[in-house]
């Protein structure tokens, strides 16, 4: 059983979020500025909180940061799209992840799957030596098993090699020639072509949209990187 706790100043959002959720598994609980989340989270026991950014009294990003003065519990940040540099700072002071209004009720019900598992089964710890995460993407190299938000991925050898470089060193962009070098152990004559074919397998099979990925993103004229 997990204790969700929703937070958001638009009850129409709230009640929608609770209907995408609604789950045996799942009890959830209902905030609609930062000082009520707050008082809940002293109150409860939260695995997860979904939290609008912008909200009266205070804000989700005033919010999140009095959360992790005293909890890593997994935090999902609500956003509008002309939001981005608030989805940065929010990333950056602790924030697990985000989810973009309009919401998909799929994609809500993923992240929230995904952060409950990472948060149950490696903590609040990003990488460790066998394992990887980027946002929803999970890898464990010594199962050779790559997730997306909770649910296993199928990937080609070749698929697999490419995105744990990528992942490896997330936001460092690189060359289609490093890239081939790296997972083919070869000379790269005609890489670029091979490299952007598998990229393109990739992102069909990562990403929610793969014409805008949120992930394996090209840099134009100098290569690729994946998105921390």
């Amino acid at each position: 059983m997990h204790n969700i706790l929703i937070c958001d100043d638009e009850k129409d959002i709230v009640e929608a979020l609770k209907i995408y959720l609604k789950d045996p598994e799942y009890t959830l609980f209902a905030a609609y500025d930062g000082e009520q989340a707050l008082e809940i989270i002293g109150k409860e026991e939260i695995h997860l909180v979904l939290m609008d950014i912008m909200m009266p009294k205070m804000d989700g990003i005033t919010a999140m940061t009095k959360i992790r003065e005293q909890s890593n519990v997994p935090v999902i940040f609500l956003t509008a799209k002309g939001e981005d540099s608030d989805k940065i700072l929010g990333l950056t002071i602790g924030a697990d992840d985000y989810i973009t209004k309009p919401f998909n009720p799929l994609e809500v019900v993923a992240r929230v799957r995904s952060q409950l598992r990472r948060y149950r089964v490696l903590g609040n710890d990003n990488q460790t030596k066998d394992r990887y995460r980027i946002g929803g993407i999970e890898m464990d190299d010594r199962g050779k098993q790559v997730f997306l938000d909770g649910e296993m991925v199928a990937l080609t050898p070749k698929e697999y090699e490419i995105l744990k470089f990528l992942m490896q060193h997330p936001g460092k962009v690189f060359p289609p020639t490093q890239i081939y070098q790296e997972v083919w152990k070869e000379m790269p004559l005609g890489s670029d072509n091979t490299v952007a074919v598998h990229i393109r397998h990739l992102r069909e099979k990562l990403e929610y949209d793969p014409a805008e990925p949120r992930y394996i993103k090209v840099v134009f004229g100098q290569g690729y990187k994946i998105e921390e």
